[in-house]
């Protein structure tokens, strides 16, 4: 099965139980290409704006403007830069500690930029006051802004988790594994006891504390589980064909995201078919990105459109860890149906 042009648009593309404390927010957590761009986007906006006050003509605002830029920017990505280094000493602070240090460090970042322009020459009388106070104001917006990213991290994602275990754990897949056990008890015991070790396996990693993310190895290491014990159940029909780079195992996924995708292709290729589906699970390390795609035939046609409620939360939960940096994108393309995604390494 030859994928390699679909979706070729990627670059080669009772009592209460108490509920439980959220684990502590780094308000800092800058290191996120995503937060670089829109804190400079939104720095280079406001203060746009805020020429638009004193200036007397286009022109003037087109000056003033590109004089801000050359004390605004330089004192961002300072502060950006910054932050991003320290993240694992803020981690440890209070919040409130946090909260005081990013709107200091906003301060000083304001400094920093208006001291370039003083010797660069370019400002007679530096506004050393008043770039304390725009860093400060401004710094204190993006923290407000990170913090709520961080704080609706962490719902969403539990959210989405749950309703991927709903839709992953179906009671048609248990029932149907241990059926196909039984049948196999007395003719393979052995081949019933590695299918139970797997259903048991799958079901220990599915219903474990969950986590922020985990390795492309292991999610790949549950897939494998997943499609032996569907193998019992299928045989010929199922035909699956793995293509991994083992130098992309290490990239960081949110948990339980690669086995919907799995499930899918053996749901909509393999069952509604007599003849079978072909599966292909690929994995690229390309540079600092890593192309993980799930393909498989669809011989009986595309069948009823779904509600693509596993697709939506996979898409959720990946943009939700990696930001612009994860990817995603599915398609069907003669007769044959790819999922694609792109994560960082």
């Amino acid at each position: 099965m030859n994928d390699n042009q679909i979706l070729s648009t990627f670059h080669e593309l009772t009592p209460t139980v108490p509920a439980a404390q959220p684990a502590p927010v780094l308000v800092f957590d800058a290191c996120h290409i995503g937060v670089v761009l829109r804190a400079v986007l939104f720095v280079e906006v406001s203060l746009a704006v805020v020429c638009m006050y004193g200036a007397t003509s286009l022109w003037d605002w087109v000056a003033r403007v590109a004089l801000v830029t050359g004390a605004a920017l330089p004192g961002t990505l300072a502060w950006l830069l910054s932050a991003c280094i320290a993240k694992r000493w803020l981690g440890a602070m209070p919040r409130a500690a946090q909260y005081a240090l990013a709107i200091t460090l906003g301060g000083v970042a304001g400094l920093y930029g208006c001291g370039l322009l003083a010797l660069t020459g370019l400002l007679e009388s530096p506004p050393w006051v008043s770039s304390l106070f725009s860093g400060a104001v401004l710094s204190s917006l993006l923290v407000a802004a990170l913090v709520m990213r961080a704080k609706g991290r962490t719902p969403a994602d539990t959210a989405a988790r749950l309703a991927e275990l709903q839709s992953r754990i179906r009671p048609h897949f248990l029932f149907n594994t241990l059926n196909s056990a039984i049948a196999l008890v007395r003719a393979e015991p052995a081949k019933a006891e590695a299918l139970l070790e797997d259903l048991s396996d799958l079901f220990r990693h599915a219903l474990k504390d969950p986590s922020s993310s985990v390795t492309l190895g292991e999610e790949l290491t549950l897939a494998q589980r997943y499609l032996a014990i569907e193998q019992v159940r299928f045989g010929e029909r199922l035909r699956v064909q793995w293509d991994l780079d083992p130098r992309a195992d290490r990239a960081q996924l949110p948990p339980l995201i690669l086995q919907p995708l799995v499930e899918n292709a053996v749901c909509h290729g393999v069952e509604p078919s007599p003849v079978g589906a072909d599966i292909k699970i690929s994995t690229r390390c390309k540079g600092t990105v890593v192309v993980i795609k799930v393909t498989n035939s669809v011989p009986a046609g595309q069948g009823a459109r779904g509600h693509g409620l596993a697709l939506n939360n996979v898409q959720e939960r990946l943009a939700l860890l990696h930001d612009v940096q994860g990817q995603f994108k599915s398609g069907l393309i003669d007769g044959v149906y790819q999922v694609r995604m792109e994560v960082p390494l």
